[in-house]
């Protein structure tokens, strides 16, 4: 960590310079004195083509936030959601500010902001990122091979698998990954900055044109069981299961892994994820919590009534990830940075296992920026309990 610098006297601020170029700054507090000297951190970082900023809603005046870097850094495009957790060069944290800021030298940046996700439809959203690739495409040397793009989506929107479909399928060639706003587990209001201002469901697009070399990757560690769950009754409007093989949904999931209904909480879901079966491939559909009145459970990811889940268990989640961001620095060389999103499950079921230290230790060698979510895009996929990411290599190709 010696390559560690604070920007200021008392430490408010901390501040990394990566190989490649890109720079984080982090704050373990969102109060009045740290959110002011995160400003002025970033106001002091010159020739960047974006700033992404994480931050914990519950201690953090985002619009504060906001306003102050529109006023003073009107040219930097400042963009952001809020978190269940952020994940600094230093390690994981809870209440605090991340940033990462990507050099112009490495990347061309488009910064652009759908409203109304709940209720605008596929079309309206897939047109506005179709609009966003058109224009960047005008303006810069892209293709499918070095741009991707970026989403942060309202997470408690319930419109999470609409907009990543309509999202990819507006930008057509151009790969999508990204992460759902968490509130550290409160599940008030989940928060998008954009423009100077927070926004409530909506959806933000970052399109990047990478001059180094990047991959996109998502990871899981699900183990599939032999028990099976078919949902028989739900409000998918909510992501609401009433009931899982006729039973009361609580019941039958409480037996299934072994406990009963009311010693259900975070960690039981997060350690019994269940997945479904999609084109050969598993795709978690996390529980958020337990509705006590009617024993109902409601969901992260869309649900519906016939689908057939599997019960499965957290195993291996530092190694799955670690042979990921492996391969990967096989592929592209010398890893640079990393910049993404860990739902947080993940995090809470490392905390169960006691792997939190060394989760923690893989994320800071391998140069990971970013946050704990309530769900992941990968693709036109809206999934749960997975690292997804972009990470990005030191030099030119």
């Amino acid at each position: 960590m010696s390559n560690l610098a604070s920007s200021v006297a008392d430490d408010l601020v901390r501040r990394h310079v990566f190989e490649n170029g890109f720079v984080s700054l982090w704050t373990d507090s969102g109060d009045h004195s740290a959110l002011a000297e995160a400003i002025a951190a970033v106001c002091n970082t010159e020739s960047m083509a974006v700033a992404i900023i994480w931050y914990s809603r519950n201690t953090t005046d985002a619009a504060a936030l906001g306003q102050q870097l529109k006023i003073l850094t009107p040219e930097l495009p400042v963009c952001g959601s809020s978190s269940c957790g952020e994940i600094t060069p230093a390690g994981l944290q809870t209440g605090g500010i991340v940033v990462i800021l990507l050099p112009t030298r490495c990347v061309d940046v488009s910064v652009s902001l759908v409203e109304n996700i709940d209720h605008v439809g596929m079309r309206q959203i897939a047109l506005c990122a179709s609009q966003a690739r058109e224009e960047f495409y005008k303006v810069h040397a892209c293709n499918s091979t070095n741009t991707f793009a970026l989403a942060l989506i309202d997470g408690l929107s319930f419109s999470e698998e609409l907009t990543t479909v309509s999202l990819q399928r507006g930008l057509d060639d151009i790969p999508l990954i990204g992460g759902s706003a968490g509130d550290d587990l409160i599940f008030d209001r989940t928060d998008i900055l954009y423009d100077g201002a927070v926004h409530a469901r909506a959806a933000l697009l970052v399109l990047v044109r990478s001059r180094l070399p990047f991959r996109l990757f998502t990871d899981n560690n699900f183990v599939p069981t032999d028990t099976k769950l078919v949902v028989t009754r739900a409000d998918p409007g909510h992501r609401i299961v009433h009931e899982l093989n006729g039973q009361p949904a609580a019941t039958a999931y409480a037996e299934a892994i072994d406990t009963t209904p009311a010693s259900l909480d975070a960690v039981s879901f997060a350690a019994h994820a269940l997945i479904l079966r999609i084109g050969g491939e598993n795709y978690c559909r996390s529980i958020q919590r337990l509705n006590p009145d009617d024993g109902s459970l409601t969901f992260f990811c869309a649900i519906d009534t016939g689908l057939v889940l599997t019960v499965a268990r957290s195993e291996g989640m530092v190694r799955s990830s670690r042979t990921k961001i492996d391969a990967i620095e096989r592929d592209i060389g010398k890893l640079g940075c990393l910049i993404g999103f860990d739902c947080i499950y993940r995090k809470l079921d490392a905390q169960h296992r006691g792997a939190t230290t060394r989760m923690e230790s893989l994320l800071r060698d391998k140069h990971f920026v970013g946050c704990n979510t309530y769900g992941e895009h990968f693709h036109s996929m809206h999934v749960n309990q997975t690292m997804t990411g972009v990470a990005f290599g030191c030099a030119a190709p």
